[in-house]
């Protein structure tokens, strides 16, 4: 495994006057009656990242205060591991620290945030695929202000991709076809997709006319990651392999390849 430097602290990146964000050590720390009322990564959607594409996601942060929340100075970063001299291992902020800012009433306001996460910088290595936070700052026009630690959990997960392909076809009614496939994942070291070995894969079978599909039997990968696995040809129909996820992989599901039984 290989480890890219860590990303300098947020206070020193952005030093927004005194507005400059305490080290991650620290605990939460406000002055009033503001308040972070939701933050909202990514739609509430999973990010996933290969090994190439740059993702392109929102944080939108929700604050109240009496007074009104001052549009530009509320803003958020997303972590993973903060570290004692008070820098971050895996680290993202937005583009704009302005954001797009929209009042709800005089007491509150969203701001939403762009920002990009390159699999080949910000995650740092496999190890910061799992469970991010969200760190929120705001400020009031009254002065007041709050910065939350852990405003909001997001998922950073490694993509995965998963292949089928049943054969013989077409095959005779009650014949047996074999059914092989591979489940891979993002590789954000080598930025390759490598096997994902030893993990429970479905096997599953929709009829020719009919809209659901029907697990056959679990089948595990073997240490390449590769799939492989008998079973009989009863009437025409679609085979694929699902896999349903990890904590750090999402689920995934081949595309389907239809048999036919003459």
């Amino acid at each position: 495994m290989h480890h890219h430097t860590a990303v300098a602290g947020f206070a020193g990146a952005l030093a927004l006057s005194a507005l400059a964000i305490p080290g991650v050590a620290q605990a939460d720390d406000s002055s009033g009656n503001i308040k972070i009322a939701k933050v909202v990564v990514n739609g509430g959607k999973d990010i996933v990242l290969g090994t190439t594409d740059v993702k392109t996601f929102t944080i939108a942060v929700t604050a109240t205060d009496d007074s009104g929340i001052e549009a530009g100075r509320t803003f958020p970063l997303m972590w993973h591991t903060p570290l004692p001299n008070g820098d971050y291992y895996g680290l993202v902020a937005p583009d704009n620290i302005a954001g797009k800012c929209a009042s709800q009433s005089s007491t509150t306001t969203t701001c939403t945030y762009t920002l990009r996460m390159n699999p080949r910088i910000h995650p740092q290595d496999n190890t910061t695929a799992g469970t991010w936070t969200v760190r929120a700052h705001a400020l009031a026009n009254n002065g007041d202000y709050i910065t939350k630690d852990s405003a909001a959990k997001a998922k950073v997960l490694r993509n995965s991709k998963l292949t089928v392909n049943a054969s013989p076809e077409p095959v005779k009614k009650n014949k047996t076809i074999t059914v092989t496939g591979a489940l891979t994942r993002a590789n954000w070291e080598t930025y390759k997709y490598g096997g994902y070995t030893k993990q429970p894969v479905k096997l599953q079978f929709k009829k020719k006319g009919t809209s659901a599909y029907k697990t056959l039997k679990t089948v595990t990968t073997d240490s390449k990651g590769n799939l492989r696995t008998t079973t009989k040809a009863t009437t025409d129909g679609y085979f694929r392999y699902s896999f349903a996820g990890t904590s750090t992989i999402p689920a995934v599901s081949s595309a389907a390849d239809y048999v036919d039984v003459p």
